[in-house]
């Protein structure tokens, strides 16, 4: 079979594109005829060693995808060969990446494609939408009524975050650039401050005037001297992103106004969790209330030139990897 994979830790010049032997699934596992994978910042840590992780070589890259079941395990209950599925949490902790034209899947870590929704816009927000619930409900325990501040909110997880927020009967405001934030109103966002104002914390503050029950920084600034002042009394601030930021932390405003910080990365979610995310996004693929700003599709063969752009800051939105059907 075809796949995107890596023999060493390294830049996006060590991915390969080539053969690799198909695939056995073991007593619990699915094998998945594999149609479009998704490249995420998670996918270029793994390969660079900058996320610990087990890796065996040859190891496929990739997190995402949407598919098709080839196979079913007796220990996987529940799919059939032909289902429509998708996964979001492959490539890491051992297990073999999505970027091939067979993958093997733990039943635990599938989901079945809700009738009639685009795989290509799917996996495009498989994982910033569940990125998104994880911080909004999981460590965010976001109630309605609240108000939430999402710092990014134009981006891939920072869309999710405002379509959820909202629709949980949050109000919602939202940071954007000014070409954005029509985007972010149409998603939901009450208030959408222009990120590169230079008074953007003022203007966060007349928006929140009783103060910011949650605050999530997707732009991985991790201003927590800005945000804990923002916050209202038991506000929660949810880290995200910014792996190598080092902010200085307001411990007086923090505790006195009984609030938290806590950060979180996806990998580290439980299969409960993440299955309880799947279930949010399938209800919203379903609804169609879920999609990426922008994707560009490219070929399999394309992932290393995939990697560099997004590691270089050159991808606006998001690009999805065809798997079946793409002239490689």
């Amino acid at each position: 079979m075809r796949a995107a994979y890596i023999e060493e830790l390294g830049g996006p010049d060590v991915i390969r594109h080539g053969e690799l032997p198909t695939p056995r699934p073991g007593p619990t596992d699915v094998l998945v005829n594999v149609e479009v994978t998704a490249v995420n910042h998670v996918d270029t840590f793994v390969r660079s060693g900058a996320w610990r992780t087990p890796v065996a070589f040859p190891f496929v890259i990739g997190r995402d995808l949407v598919g098709t079941v080839a196979a079913a395990s007796p220990g996987a209950p529940g799919f059939a060969a032909g289902d429509r599925v998708w996964c979001n949490s492959l490539g890491h902790a051992g297990r073999q990446g999505a970027a091939a034209e067979q993958v093997v899947v733990p039943a635990d870590r599938l989901y079945h494609l809700p009738p009639g929704v685009d795989p290509v816009a799917a996996v495009a927000v498989a994982h910033p939408a569940a990125t998104a619930h994880l911080a909004l409900f999981t460590h965010g325990r976001l109630r309605a009524g609240e108000t939430v501040v999402v710092i990014g909110g134009a981006g891939n997880v920072g869309g999710a975050l405002v379509t959820m927020a909202a629709r949980a009967g949050a109000r919602v405001v939202a940071t954007a650039s000014a070409r954005d934030a029509e985007r972010c109103r149409a998603l939901g966002a009450v208030e959408v401050v222009d990120r590169r104002d230079p008074g953007v914390l003022k203007r966060l503050r007349e928006a929140c005037p009783h103060g910011a029950d949650l605050y999530v920084d997707t732009s991985a600034g991790n201003d927590l001297e800005g945000a804990v002042d923002l916050l209202a009394r038991r506000g929660r601030v949810v880290l995200l992103a910014g792996m190598r930021t080092r902010p200085v932390l307001p411990a007086g405003p923090l505790y006195l106004k009984d609030c938290s910080v806590v950060g979180f990365a996806i990998s580290q979610a439980t299969v409960t969790e993440l299955a309880d995310a799947a279930a949010a996004i399938n209800r919203l693929l379903a609804e169609g209330a879920l999609r990426p700003p922008a994707v560009e599709p490219l070929p399999l063969s394309a992932a290393a030139e995939a990697h560099r752009r997004l590691e270089t800051g050159a991808v606006r939105g998001k690009i999805v990897l065809r798997v079946t059907g793409a002239e490689d």
